[in-house]
């Protein structure tokens, strides 16, 4: 499918998804979005009229990002036992809840952090046991499980890592994060991925650290980014998980909604968008987690 066909997403990034919203939303042509608290377990939505809102918008309810810390009550692939069942258990509720509002995907990230070396081999054999475990449950919902790659010592930050994830369940599929990968190639994470991506996060960064930036504020190649995503038949939302405040490591004005429909109106024609933000780069040395890029 060609990128123009792609209809543009924007993560709720912990806004509340209200009737106003939706609207906001609409207005400026944003067609889809992604409900997302990453801390809450049970966050306080409206569950019976978001989908009302939703319609009433013409805005589609793409995918549900489950909830992914704090690490020590939440992670799907900790050596614990007991925390690895609390896991499943919170997120199939969630699961349940988004599917009977029509969400038919949810974001799911493989792990917390830190992660030692001489645990990774084992805790990529027990998330990928929990999350095929996770899919099978979920299937009973008509929802994918959409496992996100991570940057850092996370499981996930390669794509052997996201292959051995999502091997036990057919069904399982991928999240592609395009400012997450840190040992790796966007290109040939996409290249070794292919077909099993159905959903993105869209932003930018320094190849250094996640940033979560507009496109074309960082080193992503844009142009090859699309391009490869049309060629592995990519027919997702182009979902965007940026927050409109512009944060310590970025010199710019917080964003608004047309902001992220001009930005991407350019990038999927292979366009390069009016550059918003310029990067604070003393403030990045302070943020960077590899000091030299590693690919």
């Amino acid at each position: 499918m060609k990128a123009n066909n792609w209809k543009l997403g924007l993560s709720t990034c912990g806004m509340m998804p209200t009737k106003e919203l939706f609207d906001e939303y609409a207005k400026a042509g944003i067609q889809e979005m992604e409900i997302s608290f990453g801390k809450d377990f049970d966050p306080p939505i409206d569950w019976k009229n978001i989908p009302v809102w939703a319609k009433d918008a013409g805005v589609g309810l793409w995918s549900y990002h489950l909830p992914f810390m704090p690490f020590a009550e939440i992670n799907i692939a900790s050596l614990d036992k007991e925390l690895r069942e609390k896991t499943i258990n919170i997120c199939l509720e969630l699961i349940k809840k988004s599917s009977d509002m029509g969400i038919k995907i949810a974001v799911i990230h493989p792990s917390g952090e830190p992660n030692a070396d001489d645990v990774r081999e084992e805790m990529l054999k027990v998330g990928a046991e929990s999350l095929a475990v996770l899919q099978e449950k979920a299937s009973k919902y008509g929802v994918t499980v959409a496992v996100e790659d991570l940057p850092r010592s996370c499981l996930g930050n390669h794509s052997s890592d996201i292959k051995k994830l999502i091997s036990l369940n057919d069904n399982l599929r991928v999240c592609f994060d395009t400012n997450h990968l840190l040992i790796q190639k966007n290109s040939d994470f996409i290249k070794d991925v292919g077909s099993k991506i159905i959903t993105l996060h869209v932003s930018d960064y320094d190849f250094r650290n996640e940033q979560h930036w507009l496109p074309y504020e960082g080193k992503v190649d844009w142009v090859e980014l699309v391009t490869l995503l049309e060629e592995v038949g990519y027919n997702g939302s182009f979902m965007y998980e940026i927050s409109l405040k512009s944060g310590d490591f970025i010199e710019r004005r917080d964003l608004t909604f047309i902001d992220f429909k001009k930005n991407y109106d350019a990038v999927i024609n292979k366009k390069v968008p009016e550059i918003l933000g310029k990067p604070r780069l003393e403030e990045l040395e302070k943020r960077a987690y590899f000091k030299e890029i590693q690919f």
